[in-house]
């Protein structure tokens, strides 16, 4: 959504009175209705209803929301119950299904998605093996016993267009909510009493969004990652999200060097435009880095120098080791001083993010240790860890 449409849908809500504190108020009541856990089964479909408009499976929706559901595809959303997580949860519905189904609570929050009732005793008799796949569905959010929601129109108007009886599902129940980062806070964010490392909630994303000047802006969770309300929740894995998400420069201190002299050479990496900290969870690492190379583009050995940013815990998630993350106007900096020896050289400077570097670690490990029958989708998910690094920014200066 671009800037002006998110002012004149403020505008719009205000003479509704939803962005007061009577507003306020009436956003977090519809949330903790919306949001309580875990979620309540659909129920029977109303008698109106077409299979179409009945099912929970994102490819109905599909049928005339094409482009959100196109979207949705390519989104981490529509991949919250890959193998990484299925591969695990294979003997962990055995061995402790009760922390098993609290993953589902946000991977696959359906009812009808857990395999298991909420107690984890017995066998969910509603459970759909096909729609727990495909992660977090559009029902997830937009379905609550077979009505619909969803949010304001783009003139912040709530009236549905038309009789409910008349539109297909009956029309949506719209909502100001769904324009709230609240809304994402179920998912993103650990309660007060949730898991903590050195005093740090493990998902602390709203509470990070919170205290940082976007949010005393008015700056939302959608107005990034879904822009113009598409339904692609783009993230650390996306290297022009990332881009347009940090400052960065590069620079030697002087623009040639004779052999024997000091270089001197900056990289600096500052968190602009993320309404959080970067990264904001403990799996990924981004790493600073500056070498010499040589006129053939061979590294001159033992001329690297790294400065990581992350929050590095243990795989066992007892002990957190070093939190270097960027909150929000916040930089981090590697000055780099080498001598160089000869004549020819270039100092190379580059940002490289791995999105999935304590998943690449802990399923090794996992792995190492016997993955169980979930074995092979622990291997597809490590592969694909090992994959999703980029380079988010790399510049050559000659230094002689």
């Amino acid at each position: 959504m671009r800037l002006r449409d998110v002012a004149a849908a403020i505008a719009a809500l205000a003479t509704l009175g939803f962005v007061n504190a009577s507003g306020a108020d009436a956003i977090r009541e519809f949330l903790d209705r919306h949001w309580r856990r875990p979620l309540a089964p659909q129920g029977p479909p109303p008698a109106r209803f077409s299979p179409l408009e009945a099912s929970l499976q994102p490819e109905a929706c599909g049928t005339c929301h094409p482009a959100q559901f196109a979207d949705w595809k390519t989104s981490l959303h529509s991949k919250s119950m890959g193998p990484g997580v299925t591969g695990q949860l294979v003997e962990m519905l055995q061995s402790d299904p009760g922390s098993a189904l609290a993953c589902f609570a946000c991977h696959a929050p359906l009812a009808e998605q857990a395999p298991r009732v909420a107690d984890g005793a017995r066998s969910n008799p509603l459970y759909n093996d096909t729609l727990v796949a495909k992660g977090l569905v559009c029902a997830g959010c937009h379905v609550r016993g077979h009505q619909r929601f969803g949010p304001p129109r783009r003139d912040g108007s709530l009236t549905p267009a038309a009789p409910s009886e008349t539109l297909p599902h009956n029309g949506v129940t719209r909502a100001p909510a769904f324009l709230r980062s609240e809304f994402c806070q179920s998912c993103h964010q650990f309660t007060p009493d949730g898991f903590a490392l050195n005093g740090k909630l493990l998902e602390n994303t709203y509470n990070e969004w919170k205290a940082s000047r976007f949010a005393r802006e008015g700056v939302q969770c959608q107005d990034c990652h879904m822009p113009d309300r598409r339904h692609l929740w783009r993230g650390i894995h996306d290297p022009e999200m990332v881009r347009l998400g940090l400052t960065i420069d590069a620079g030697a201190g002087a623009s040639r060097y004779r052999p024997g002299e000091i270089v001197s050479v900056t990289l600096t990496v500052e968190n602009t435009r993320v309404g959080h900290a970067f990264p904001t969870y403990v799996t990924p690492r981004v790493v600073l880095s500056a070498e010499l190379v040589d006129q053939t583009g061979q590294v001159v050995d033992g001329s690297r120098e790294e400065k990581v940013i992350s929050r590095e815990v243990t795989l066992d998630l007892e002990r957190e080791i070093a939190d270097t993350r960027l909150l929000p106007g916040k930089k981090a900096l590697l000055h780099y001083r080498r001598r160089v020896d000869r004549s020819g050289l270039r100092a190379r400077l580059s940002v490289v993010v791995y999105p999935d570097e304590f998943y690449t670690r802990f399923f090794e490990s996992l792995l190492e240790q016997g993955g169980g029958r979930g074995e092979a989708q622990i291997r597809e998910a490590l592969a694909a860890t090992r994959r999703s690094l980029f380079t988010v920014f790399e510049r050559e200066i000659p230094l002689t």
